[in-house]
């Protein structure tokens, strides 16, 4: 074998080591991610007006309320974190999204609703507005922005339970208001739009839309006059083929 020819094996061999090192400092970096925040639906614009925020989601005004009032409804469950997929997202209520304010997404809380996340296995706490809607994913209550995240404890952690304490509402949580049923996710435009012709035919006189999400397509039926008890009894009866399917509120 020539000297010529082991020089250029060794050359070989040494980028060879080098590619794999390489890769195995990718592969390290990537398990050092402790979350990385769930896919959320994009809601269509929202058909209303629906009640604005304040710039950073909560105002002096409205931690002095919570100081001095009690709620009026609590819930105990799952609490999520998430971010603007992209520049200039608006959150469902009409407004741009900000990753720096104190806001939460729910799906049935009115909009513009004054809360306070509190961790519970940690204590830290946060007053937050509703925003948004979602999380969509079956178990889980409210998700919040970057911001609120970090004052709650859940920033690194991802998932963590909560007490969800409702402190204002600019109209009533239990009556009134305008519902819908989210359905999905589905991994495909045409399972979604199969499912939206499959609804459209059994409920013709309904609502129903087909939007994409992040990595995924949602179906969406408001039941005629948004009605709440039409739209829960449609929440429970729907199995759809993929995915679930989730009481919200439009306003």
């Amino acid at each position: 074998m020539s000297t010529g020819f082991r020089t250029l094996r060794w050359k070989r061999f040494v980028a060879l080591g080098g590619l794999l090192l390489a890769l195995m400092a990718v592969s390290g970096c990537r398990r050092r991610v402790a979350y990385q925040p769930p896919p959320t639906a994009l809601p269509p614009p929202p058909r209303i007006s629906v009640t604005p925020v304040p710039r950073r989601g909560v105002s002096e005004a409205d931690l002095r309320y919570v100081a001095t009032h009690r709620p009026i409804f609590t819930e105990v469950g799952l609490a999520s974190w998430y971010q603007s997929p992209y520049r200039g997202r608006r959150a469902a209520n009409g407004q741009v999204f900000r990753n720096s304010a104190m806001t939460a997404a729910n799906r049935t809380l009115p909009m513009g609703s004054l809360v306070v996340v509190t961790n519970l296995t940690t204590g830290q706490s946060a007053a937050v507005s509703i925003n948004d809607r979602g999380p969509f994913v079956k178990g889980r209550i409210v998700d919040l922005s970057e911001a609120a995240a970090k004052a709650v404890g859940i920033y690194r952690i991802g998932v963590a339970r909560v007490e969800l304490a409702v402190y204002k509402a600019p109209e009533p949580i239990w009556s009134g208001g305008l519902w819908c049923v989210q359905i999905g996710a589905f991994r495909s435009r045409g399972l979604a739009n199969k499912y939206k012709r499959w609804l459209l035919r059994r409920y013709p006189r309904s609502d129903v839309i087909e939007f994409p999400g992040e990595r995924s397509y949602w179906v969406r039926i408001s039941p005629e006059g948004d009605n709440r008890t039409m739209a829960e009894y449609l929440a429970r009866h729907l199995h759809p083929p993929q995915g679930h399917a989730f009481l919200t509120r439009l306003d």
